[in-house]
Parts: C-alpha cells; sequence; structure tokens
C-alpha cells in the first residue's frame, strides 16, 4: 500500500472474506500517523456504532468534507463502507473534488472485483490481500522452530487467522467452514439471487477436489452430469466466476512456450487457501503434490509474478512466472528423492532452450542446490523467503 500512496486512484483492499483486509486498513492506519505525521488521517470503521450516522451517504459526504485540513496531506480511510447504502455516490464526489487519498474496505457480498468498475468508473486501483502466508504462518508461532513441521501444520491450518486463536483442531475447521459457507450462501447465493447454494457447493468442492488440474466449465459439467447433477457449461462457467470474484479460486491461463502464445483452452484454477479444502474435504483423495502446487501458485501471486501454466510440446511446466522483465519456469514436486521422479520433473524443464532461470521446488529437506543450472529449492525453505529467487 506504501507504494501506491498519494497516487489519484480510490484504493479498494480486496480480497477473501476474513483474509484481514480490516487490519492491514488498520496497520496503514498505524504507519501513516508514524510517518506522515502532519497529516490530517481521517478513518471511521462503519460497522462501529458511534459511527452509525454515517450510514447514510449524505451524511458520510458532509462529515468527510468538514474533517478535511487545508495545507496538509489528507487521508481518507473508510472501513465496512458497504454499511453505507450508495456509498459510492459520497466517495465518487469526494474523489472528484480532489480532497483526500482515498482507501476503503468492504464486504465481499457488496464489493467483488467485478463489481468495482461499475461502482468507480475505472478510478480505482486493486490493493489485494491475501491469507497468511507461510512466512507470516512462521512468525505467527515464532516460539515453535521446526520449519518442516510448521510446514506440516501450515498445509492443513491454512492462512486464514482468525482460526488460529482456537486450540482445537475441530473448532479451527468450523471457523473455516463458517467463512466458506458464508461466501457461498451470502456473498454469491444471496448476492446473484441463484435458485440454492447446493449447486455452488458441488462446483465448489469438485474444483477444491481437482486443484491443479486443468479444466473447463465443459469438463466440470460432464462430471457433474456423470455423477447425477444435471447441469451445462454456462451455468458452470458462470459459477467459476462468481468463485474467481469472491477470491476463492484464482484462474491461470496456460502459455505455449515455444510459439510464445497464450492458449484458450484447459485452464487451472487454485484455491485461495489450502486450509478451506483440509476443513471442507478433509483429505479425501489427497494429493500431496497438487496441494504443494496450490501453494506455491499463491505464493507467486502473493510475491508479485503473474503466472501462466506453461506448454512445450507434450509436456506441461507447472508455472511460466512474469513480473516486468523477469521471467522464471518453476516444477513444484513432492518427493523426488525417487531416480525416476526426479527425471520425470526436471526433463521438461531441461527441454527448454531459452536462457530464462529454470526452479524445481519440492519437499527436499535440504539446503539450495542447482542441478545443470536448474535451482533446487526446498518447498518450506522457498516459502519462508522474504525474498524471491537466490
Amino acid at each position: 500500500m506504501w507504494d501506491i500512496k498519494g497516487s489519484p486512484d480510490i484504493k479498494v483492499i480486496t480480497g477473501i472474506r476474513r483474509a484481514g483486509k480490516s487490519e492491514v486498513m488498520k496497520s496503514f492506519v498505524d504507519r501513516l500517523k508514524i510517518e506522515d505525521a502532519s497529516a490530517n488521517v481521517v478513518y471511521a470503521d462503519l460497522s462501529v456504532l458511534e459511527n452509525e450516522p454515517l450510514l447514510e451517504y449524505h451524511q458520510l459526504y458532509e462529515w468527510a468534507k468538514a474533517q478535511y485540513q487545508i495545507g496538509k496531506k489528507n487521508y481518507l480511510l473508510i472501513d465496512e463502507v458497504q454499511l453505507c447504502e450508495h456509498f459510492e455516490l459520497s466517495i465518487n464526489s469526494l474523489h472528484t473534488l480532489g480532497l483526500y487519498d482515498i482507501y476503503l474496505t468492504g464486504s465481499n457480498a457488496f464489493m467483488l472485483s467485478s463489481d468495482l468498475a461499475t461502482l468507480f468508473t475505472g478510478r480505482h486501483i486493486e490493493i489485494h490481500v491475501f491469507p497468511f502466508s507461510f512466512r507470516e504462518f512462521c512468525a505467527y508461532y515464532s516460539s515453535d522452530t521446526d520449519l518442516q513441521m510448521l510446514f506440516d501444520r501450515y498445509v492443513v491450518e491454512g492462512g486464514l487467522s482468525g482460526s488460529y486463536v482456537y486450540e482445537k483442531e475441530r473448532d479451527r475447521k468450523n471457523y473455516i467452514k463458517n467463512v466458506y459457507h458464508t461466501i457461498l450462501r451470502r456473498d454469491l447465493t444471496e448476492k446473484y439471487n441463484l435458485p440454492d447454494s447446493k449447486m455452488l457447493e458441488q462446483v465448489t468442492e469438485f474444483m477444491m477436489d481437482n486443484i491443479s488440474n486443468t479444466t473447463s466449465p465443459n469438463n466440470v459439467s460432464n462430471c457433474l452430469t456423470a455423477n447425477g447433477t444435471i447441469t451445462n457449461h454456462s451455468t458452470i462457467g458462470s459459477y467459476l466466476k462468481y468463485l474467481c470474484d469472491a477470491f476463492v479460486l484464482y484462474k491461470v491461463s496456460r502459455y505455449d512456450i515455444q510459439g510464445k502464445k497464450y492458449l484458450q483452452t484447459l485452464d487451472k484454477y487454485y484455491l485461495a487457501d489450502s486450509g478451506i479444502r483440509f476443513a471442507v474435504l478433509g483429505k479425501r483423495n489427497m494429493d500431496y503434490g497438487r496441494v504443494y502446487e496450490n501453494i506455491v501458485a499463491l505464493e507467486l501471486l502473493r510475491r508479485g509474478y503473474s503466472i501462466y501454466v506453461g506448454k512445450l510440446y507434450q509436456k506441461e511446466i507447472d508455472f511460466v512466472a512474469i513480473r516486468e522483465n523477469e521471467k522464471i519456469y518453476i516444477q513444484v514436486s513432492d518427493d523426488i528423492s525417487s531416480p525416476d521422479t526426479f527425471q520425470r520433473e526436471i526433463d521438461p524443464l531441461m527441454k527448454i532452450r531459452d536462457a530464462y532461470p529454470k526452479v524445481l521446488i519440492a519437499r527436499t529437506r535440504h539446503e539450495l542446490y542447482d542441478y545443470q543450472g536448474v535451482k533446487i529449492y526446498d518447498l518450506a525453505h522457498w516459502l519462508k523467503e522474504s525474498g524471491m529467487f537466490l
């Protein structure tokens, strides 16, 4: 957030429900007060009873104007802004006046990614918040020093930090399941007037059961229909879009490495947090390699990369990660101690003829090493590193 402070856009903090958007805003407010002490920092949490008068958009507008101070940098930060009906009228007017550097958070039921362009007519920028990374998980549980044990916990418990306050596994899972069902039933079923949440739940659970697999709405429709749920690719396509808008899923397209072009069929969808899968599905049809791939996908997005699934002839590269002028080819695996498994994972990388870096990330439990120009990272160590690639 600090990097875009002062830019002319309305900044909207987005992310899956309970990812910590409000906490990010509060931390930003605290930093502003310390590092820009002469500024006028105006903050309101509309979920607090004392701010009830601001739930009417004219009142919100007049209150914000009255808080403005001439000759100072003025910041306006509003948490749970959706509680004010027609808030966008106030915010757009304040933005037009140019009085404030504006920051907002709101419930996903009212401020899904697809809504923002309509609400703010292109004058906004999203600040995306992900669930806790493994590095943040380690910082939270700083008294535990066994990195590999912490990683095993992180895979199951995930990054929805609100669950960490519960000591019993059952209570943690119930917290996560409540978040999950609230997203499906309140943020999506009610918002889009879906007939019921059952179909949406079936689609979501199917996708969680098949994370890291290439698929399409037609494939999902055929599988569900074969199992007795009559649907069609159009409905499935809409549901997948809703889940992406609510940041439950992230869609990743394929990229032809040889032809240097993007492919239009068979995308991958990654789940926002592995803890949701374990809370809802348990260890049904467990494939740790695919779960690890999902965790790496989210970490790459968290570190600012755009990611694609690489296709090279008949081989697949898990990720082509691109950030500005940087491009990295990445394979993700579970256990590569078997020579056959290691060769299967390394071969696609070795067949790429350009000079961009090539990386294999796996549960090696060893320090970084090199194999014929391919860097081999231990998954837990790579996730713990604050930088990008060494």
